[in-house]
């Protein structure tokens, strides 16, 4: 996920690579469905190198170095220097902050257990099960239960057997206590939003989930009967988060101290361009050879997961929408306001997702799902963004609003 000031856009304001990311998404099932009946044992024997605790799979080596290059050049384009602006837009800064903390993670649990443990789950299978990693710093025996799950031994290593439907909702809960950092920027612009505010809410969010993604995880998945533990959780927040935000952050300020602030950005971002959506393919394709073969044999799979995933983003939309509204703001403060509580940070969610539960568990997959969705719905909330303007006053009612002008050069 690209932010706009980087990435090559066409008239519309949206790059070549994210308007049709849900194709390249496409493409990669199809590619890693074929290469899981081609040559199953490739995607294994790279998953396969990975390290160990207690005899349990911890991080595959090759697919942890993918999800870094995803994630650092998202974060290197963060300037958090633009935090301490927060104070000038306290009233829509806070309802973001609510929204993506307070509502978004229990909506999306609500959403997501009704549908896949309720509504689908004879479609699903009730008695179908999935084999999720063994939990990290734990060193339970073969036949012990944990949560919702039994440890089993497959192929010599331990596993945990859990209950599908589970499995896809922790993907779900993953993706929900995720707000988006980058994409987000993109949204932002193409419905004439307030740039400020959005840049604002980029660093603030990647901030507050160093603390927050662990505790409500740990909490959400703990309820959702696949407990996770907080080793786990704090392992997967340093490398997936604060790993690349640190690396980040550190070459950003090294760089533009060293070469300048226009070749860093008219440079370096626009070679870092294309790294992170090859990262996010080249995952997605080892990811759909081992689940090739649970689509083919039920091809609404991905269905199931896509519409509580959808009703998710359109109800906290809307409540962002409908408050901010309420709270008198101005359009270009409630756009942004909606989308970024609408949108997933899905990279972070399919890493968390990687390393808790292992790169063939179901709970990457609706991970995966929330990318294959992101785009076609997030473009159609900008067209009703753009086309509800007049609902709100031209003028600015609160007055803590951002000075855009000083933000130009951030556009794209």
């Amino acid at each position: 996920m690209n932010q706009p000031d980087t990435c090559p856009t066409d008239e519309k304001g949206i790059g070549f690579f994210e308007r049709y990311l849900t194709v390249w998404v496409g493409l990669c099932i199809v590619a890693g469905i074929l290469l899981g009946k081609i040559a199953p044992g490739v995607a294994k024997s790279l998953d396969g190198m990975a390290i160990h605790v207690n005899d349990a799979p911890v991080i595959s080596i090759p697919i942890a170095i993918c999800l870094f290059f995803m994630m650092y050049p998202i974060m290197v384009k963060i300037d958090f220097g633009e935090v301490v602006k927060a104070g000038k837009s306290i009233k829509p800064v806070g309802l973001t902050l609510f929204l993506n903390w307070a509502i978004k993670p229990f909506t999306m649990y609500a959403i997501a257990s009704f549908f896949l443990g309720t509504l689908f789950l004879g479609f699903i299978g009730p008695d179908a099960v999935d084999y999720v990693k063994a939990p990290l710093g734990s060193n339970l025996e073969v036949g012990a239960t944990y949560g919702a799950g039994e440890v089993v031994l497959i192929d010599g290593v331990k596993m945990l057997q859990v209950p599908l439907w589970r499995s896809y909702l922790a993907g779900c809960i993953l993706l929900g206590i995720a707000p988006c950092t980058a994409m987000v920027l993109v949204w932002g612009f193409l419905a004439k939003g307030n740039d400020g505010h959005t840049l604002v809410m980029v660093a603030i969010n990647s901030l507050t989930m160093l603390v927050l993604y662990g505790v409500l995880g740990g909490f959400l998945l703990g309820v959702g009967q696949l407990p996770v533990p907080w080793q786990a959780l704090l392992l997967s927040i340093g490398v997936y988060v604060a790993l690349p935000l640190v690396a980040g952050y550190a070459s950003r300020k090294w760089l533009i101290a060293t070469k300048g602030e226009d070749w860093f950005r008219d440079k370096f971002l626009h070679f870092l361009t294309p790294i992170t959506i090859t990262a996010l393919l080249a995952t997605l394709v080892l990811l759909f050879s081992f689940k090739g073969e649970t689509i083919v044999e039920n091809p609404l799979t991905i269905l199931w997961i896509a519409i509580p995933l959808t009703i998710q983003t359109l109800v906290i939309f809307a409540l962002g929408y409908g408050i901010s509204k309420a709270m008198g703001f101005t359009y270009e403060s409630a756009a942004p306001t909606a989308m970024i509580g609408a949108s997933n940070h899905f990279e972070v969610a399919i890493a968390t997702a990687t390393m808790l539960y292992g790169l063939s568990s179901g709970a990457a997959l609706a991970t995966v799902v929330g990318v294959l969705i992101e785009v076609p719905l997030m473009l159609g909330l900008v067209k009703f963004c753009v086309r509800t303007k007049g609902w709100f006053p031209a003028e600015a009612v609160e007055t803590e609003t951002l000075d855009r002008s000083n933000l130009e050069a951030h556009s794209p």
